[in-house]
């Protein structure tokens, strides 16, 4: 039931679509009541068409009475124009209500539509914008197959199973609730059979369903790993080729496929077993009813008439296919149900970095970035330790020091995509935490080893970041990142679609056409991490141009791969197991003898 309750949470937003779908729903299933009863007259008619009523009962609400008035209506009919003319008249009158209920079951439909789609819409919003605000931790421990099954097989499942089961919901249990008052209405006695009899099927059902969940978040288990398998695959398919590792990896897929076909098959058919066990015992309930009911007509002992008892039996009738449907419906609610829960793990994923109530503005980056006793722990593991900086403004500091050392990190401290586990880092003299965070990423620029591009044109590329601006600014945003002249050689120039993650363009055109981006935004500090190590040296020269023609008159923290692109640096900072072991500018470090000159020599070995 829990379950069920965080559906209609997502429904509440559409309460007028729900209320207009139930209102349907239950005229729909009073007409097709009304349509049924039809079958008491008609009956007699044919069975006994020389008992007519003449004179009309006193109104009472009870089926005895209204079935005595409406035998009244027809034997006038009868006594007017034959009993021909009765006949066609029950029929015009059951065409006319069976139209009326499925006109009303349409609309009932009608409603409904749009309330399931929209709410795994919500859905699927909610959880891409929980995506883009959640920090860079939680994307180090989830994996993209995971989030990617997530986002599209979960919430598929939302839709097929749990929506499907929404309508169930509110339809079923309005057809059944109204049954059994008609069926109580015509004889309490027989119904009494029907409420000792129906919790048979619901225990027969709790059971299969509790069966059918675990084994639903075992598949959905299975589903993640292979989903994985295929990113992993796609991410390395270049490295799988180069290695000649085809015949491993398929091994592998085939193995985690057949696990998950197991878990599917299994799951599917306990999924199946549900509607024909529930049919089964209500078709038993059904024989049980003809036995007890049969046995009263033939007795005489009640006003159970023999038309009246098989009226009875086809309304109960009516019963048994929403009871069918909602189990089926409720046995498939399982796997829905899990999908959901499985969302909303990502929907409460904890928000690290938050920005504080009546966070500062900021603007303009006016005089120094200070680490002041800075530390960071990673899943209990020191990253960074009490690392004390200042980086003036318009200077360029060099990050330098072995892989590991914590350089990244560092860097990532001030965008505030991690938050500082210890101490501080300040901005003009105030704690960044205290800045509203997209004002402060605002002022940065940010240029990574890997280029990350979109699939989208080139021109758009560039303008990420800083919509509306003009075609002249985008095209000087290009030149001063040396990319102008192989845009323009390109099919399309600007407007050339780049393919996934820009991989119709080379390594170095890439890392231009990011530094463009960057430029496009002048930031006022900007960030460069490892922007050239990945670059042939013909590239490393066009990149390394743009990077200086970007640099003028910023404020630059410098990743370095290179020693030699560093040389000019204002400060050098090296790094060695999270902390800083030396600073200075580059011949005064040489002078010192310490990992930074040890660090050049080695380099000029190998260069050499």
């Amino acid at each position: 039931m829990k379950g069920f309750i965080k559906i209609i949470r997502y429904v509440a937003p559409y309460k007028g679509l729900a209320f207009l779908n139930i209102l349907f729903n239950v005229m729909s299933t009073i007409a097709g009541l009304f349509s049924i009863t039809l079958i008491v007259p008609f009956l007699k008619l044919l069975f006994d068409p020389t008992e007519l009523v003449h004179v009309k009962p006193e109104f009472a609400f009870n089926f005895k009475t209204l079935s005595g008035i409406f035998m009244y209506h027809i034997s006038s009919i009868i006594s007017e124009n034959g009993p021909q003319a009765a006949l066609a008249f029950i029929c015009i009158l059951v065409v006319i209500v069976i139209f009326l209920k499925n006109l009303f079951r349409y609309l009932g439909s009608y409603f409904m539509v749009p309330l399931r789609t929209r709410v795994v819409a919500d859905l699927r919003n909610a959880m891409y914008q929980r995506i883009l605000v959640l920090p860079l931790s939680y994307f180090s421990d989830e994996r993209k197959g995971d989030l990617i099954t997530r986002m599209s097989n979960d919430a598929k499942e939302v839709e097929v199973s749990v929506m499907s089961t929404l309508e169930a919901l509110f339809k079923e249990p309005v057809t059944i609730i109204v049954s059994l008052i008609a069926l109580i209405w015509m004889s309490p006695v027989l119904t009494l059979t029907v409420f000792v009899m129906l919790p048979v099927i619901g225990l027969l059902l709790a059971r299969v369903n509790k069966k059918l969940r675990r084994q639903t978040q075992h598949g959905q288990q299975k589903l993640d790993e292979l989903m994985s398998l295929f990113e992993e695959t796609l991410g390395g398919v270049r490295i799988i080729k180069a290695f000649s590792s085809q015949a491993f990896f398929m091994n592998r897929f085939r193995k985690q496929n057949e696990l998950f076909t197991r878990s599917f098959i299994h799951g599917n058919r306990l999924l199946d077993a549900a509607s024909p066990l529930s049919e089964t015992v209500s078709v038993a309930i059904l024989a049980l009813l003809l036995y007890a009911g049969g046995k009263i007509v033939l007795s005489g002992s009640s006003d159970l008439t023999a038309e009246s008892f098989i009226g009875f039996i086809a309304v109960f009738s009516q019963i048994i296919p929403p009871v069918t449907a909602f189990s089926s419906a409720f046995s498939k609610a399982q796997k829905g149900l899990v999908s959901i829960s499985r969302i909303e793990e990502v929907l409460k994923s904890e928000e690290i970095i938050t920005e504080k109530i009546n966070a500062a503005g900021i603007h303009a980056f006016n005089h120094s970035i200070v680490f002041k006793n800075v530390s960071f722990s990673y899943n209990n593991e020191p990253v960074l330790k009490n690392i004390n900086l200042s980086i003036e403004k318009g200077k360029t500091v060099a990050l330098v020091g072995p892989s590991g050392a914590g350089k990244s990190t560092l860097t990532d401290l001030i965008p505030r995509f991690y938050d500082p586990t210890d101490g501080q880092v300040l901005i003009d003299g105030v704690d960044i935490r205290e800045y509203k965070i997209l004002e402060l990423r605002r002022l940065m620029g940010i240029v990574t080893q890997e280029s990350i591009l979109f699939n989208d044109s080139i021109y758009n590329n560039i303008a990420f970041g800083k919509p509306g601006v003009s075609a002249e600014q985008i095209e000087s945003a290009a030149k001063t990142a040396n990319a102008h002249e192989f845009i323009i050689d390109t099919e399309q120039g600007y407007q050339t679609n780049i393919g996934d993650r820009g991989n119709k363009l080379s390594g170095g055109q890439k890392q231009r056409i990011s530094i463009a981006r960057a430029i496009n935004t002048n930031p006022d500090i900007l960030i460069l991490d490892e922007a050239t190590s990945a670059l042939d040296t013909t590239s490393e020269r066009l990149v390394q141009e743009a990077l200086s023609n970007i640099m003028k008159g910023r404020t630059t923290v410098v990743i370095a791969h290179r020693l030699s692109t560093i040389k000019n640096a204002d400060l050098i900072v090296v790094m060695n197991k999270g902390e800083v072991v030396e600073q200075g500018t580059h011949q005064q470090l040489i002078m010192k003898g310490g990992l930074y000159k040890e660090l050049h020599d080695m380099q000029r070995l190998t260069e050499g």
